[in-house]
């Protein structure tokens, strides 16, 4: 896999945060940019993955019309609050 360089553009004052970050955690401050970037990529792919699942199920619902009943959903809920895993009863 090869790298390649990418300029940005930031203001003093995130530039100088990022300087100060990278000296209190002894990093470099292209460590903190990359590894920002990485995270943040990671949490948006995810949510555009859970978004396209919402849409497949709301997709599937409106096709079928199958949805499961509130009762069912506050019992899954409240095992899940109660820290037991448990799969949906259908």
């Amino acid at each position: 896999m090869g790298t390649t360089t990418l300029g940005i553009k930031l203001d003093r004052q995130t530039r100088d945060r990022l300087k100060a970050l990278g000296q209190r955690k002894d990093r470099a401050t292209h460590w903190i940019i990359k590894k920002a970037i990485e995270e943040y990529l990671a949490r948006e792919e995810q949510r555009e993955r859970e978004r396209m699942e919402d849409d497949q199920r709301w997709e599937q619902y409106q096709t079928t019309g199958v949805a499961l009943p509130n009762d069912q959903v506050m019992t899954w809920l409240d095992d899940l609050e109660a820290g037991k895993r448990t799969s949906w009863r259908t």
